[in-house]
């Protein structure tokens, strides 16, 4: 794709689907590279950082995010910013102070997009660019993958400079890429990758290496639909059939219940969000309250009342929760579930004061383990589903593995929404 057929598409069909906040007059990048958008909570240089909200986080960049002068200098280029969950804090893709994108896969209904990169997932999924930028805190790139139909992959701590990127939870955020294809995804990891001073100390990911990797005798665990709590009955039966997929790739699938449940991560990984987010965010909160999606405040006002020592005792026992379960996944190559339980509900359904989307994603932010969530099909209501596989610590390179392997014999390689009911006159 070339920044003017991107151009092009997102003038024909983003009017309504709105995955754009804004798009670059002139693109930047003068390679020849696939076409990329960033998330509106990485800085550009002279462009305002909106991170969703009516008043912008930063008003005039002095440079860009280390991920995203990576990128230009690889020869990508970017076409635009994308819309955002106010301040990155929600799972649905639901924001009322700026407005939420539509999920592509529903032109008549407003379905959600996912969250809190949702603009990204549904820039990916509509084919408006190859690729976009996207941060994960609690599931906030698998999950617009999952419920837009397209590949996110979330890597480990350590690996992606944060550097101009705006943060929500230091402990828990990651910069992530979003993609039709796990080709792409893991090439886009590989050039934002590799060391920044103290925010990213480990060596680039080498994309190519990981894409051509056999998994043939490959050992993966996957937790049964009993033990994952409550599953829209067609995402587990795509789970189920995306699992007998993978069999058939030579991969061993093992039906297994971790020793820790995925769900027991979801409070603790929602306490830290909410401590550190309001001790980053207060002052704003405090000033500009009145414009700002209620539900937002309301998250993060949860963590005014989280102490200090609170906060350090669920520090104290994330490391031990990680030790345990570092050493238990040790004997797999992976651990899959479904991404989400449901695929994205009609936004005049959702329910803001619970978080089903992220139920399944968060685990893997609290743990700090790579994940990636892959198409697996369509629901009876023509909504994507998606599978996702966790790694073991600092193994993006067996996530991307899998991903690949099973986008293979996957049967949905090729599929994409009907934008005819998008399009402008």
């Amino acid at each position: 794709m070339s920044p003017d057929e991107a151009l092009a598409r997102i003038r024909r069909y983003d009017g309504r689907l709105k995955a754009f906040v804004r798009t670059f007059d002139t693109p930047l990048g003068d390679g020849d590279g696939p076409v990329f958008a960033i998330k509106d909570l990485f800085d550009v240089q002279g462009v305002p950082t909106g991170g969703g909200a009516r008043v912008p986080l930063a008003d005039d960049p002095a440079a860009h995010a280390v991920v995203v002068r990576r990128l230009l200098a690889a020869g990508w280029q970017a076409v635009g910013k994308t819309h955002t969950v106010e301040l990155a804090y929600g799972g649905w893709g639901a924001n009322r102070a700026v407005g939420a994108p539509w999920n592509p896969w529903d032109a008549k209904v407003h379905r959600a997009p996912g969250g809190s990169s949702s603009g990204s997932g549904v820039a990916v999924a509509a084919g408006l660019v190859d690729a976009a930028l996207g941060s994960d805190t609690g599931g906030s790139v698998r999950i617009p993958a999952a419920t837009c139909g397209v590949v996110g992959l979330k890597p480990g701590r350590g690996l992606v400079s944060l550097t101009g990127v705006h943060p929500l939870a230091p402990a828990l955020d990651t910069v992530g890429a979003l993609a039709r294809d796990v080709a792409t995804a893991a090439r886009m990891l590989g050039v934002i990758s590799g060391p920044d001073g103290d925010l990213a100390v480990r060596e680039p990911f080498d994309a190519d290496a990981a894409l051509s990797a056999d998994v043939e005798g490959r050992r993966l665990a996957a937790i049964p639909l009993e033990h994952l709590g409550e599953v829209d009955a067609d995402v587990g039966r795509l789970y189920l059939a995306a699992l007998d997929r993978l069999r058939r790739a030579g991969v061993t699938v093992q039906m297994v219940r971790p020793p820790k449940a995925l769900d027991d991560s979801f409070a603790p990984n929602g306490l830290i969000m909410a401590g550190e987010g309001w001790r980053i965010w207060r002052a704003r909160i405090e000033t500009h309250r009145e414009v700002m999606d209620p539900w937002i405040v309301r998250r993060f006002e949860a963590g005014r009342d989280i102490s200090d020592d609170r906060l350090a005792q669920a520090h104290a026992q994330r490391i031990e929760d990680q030790t345990q379960f570092h050493a238990w996944l040790s004997g797999y190559d992976g651990l899959a579930t479904p991404t989400c339980p449901i695929p994205g509900p009609p936004m005049s359904e959702v329910d803001e004061t619970v978080s089903p989307l992220s139920r399944l994603t968060r685990a893997a932010n609290y743990l700090d383990l790579p994940a990636i969530s892959v198409p697996c099909g369509l629901t009876a209501d023509a909504m994507p589903a998606g599978l996702q596989i966790m790694g073991r610590p600092r193994d993006e390179a067996s996530v991307v593995a899998l991903g690949a392997a099973f986008e293979k014999v996957s049967g949905w390689n090729g599929r994409v929404p009907d934008l005819s009911g998008f399009a402008s006159a």
